[in-house]
């Protein structure tokens, strides 16, 4: 018998399957911890937005958008209402697909 034969076939994803594959909720907040003190308002509000962006942008990956053209704001912002998140700013919009492009 042929090795490839042998080998265990992959779970279908939502991209292969014949039906939808039901998916978990793709986002779970992680424990927080305190900030570090003494930095600029600036400083905290792009970290809290790259934050954002990030759990966004794997929130997308995890529903099967891949490319940054297939992630419009519309979608963004009903991917953020979907994991409970409130709806991002066209500047944080714009952050998740940047790392999309960059995460190539």
């Amino acid at each position: 018998m042929p090795a490839a034969a042998l080998k265990p076939q992959p779970l279908p994803t939502q991209s292969t399957a014949k039906r939808p594959v039901p998916s978990d909720s793709p986002y779970e907040p992680v424990a927080k911890r305190p900030l570090p003190a003494g930095q600029p308002r600036e400083w905290y509000v792009t970290h809290n937005r790259r934050l954002k962006a990030m759990r966004l942008a794997i929130a997308l990956l995890d529903s099967g958008v891949y490319r940054p053209a297939q992630a419009r704001n519309a979608r963004i912002r009903s991917t953020a209402e979907r994991i409970g998140m409130r709806p991002p700013s066209d500047t944080t919009c714009r952050m998740v697909r940047a790392l999309m492009r960059d995460a190539r």
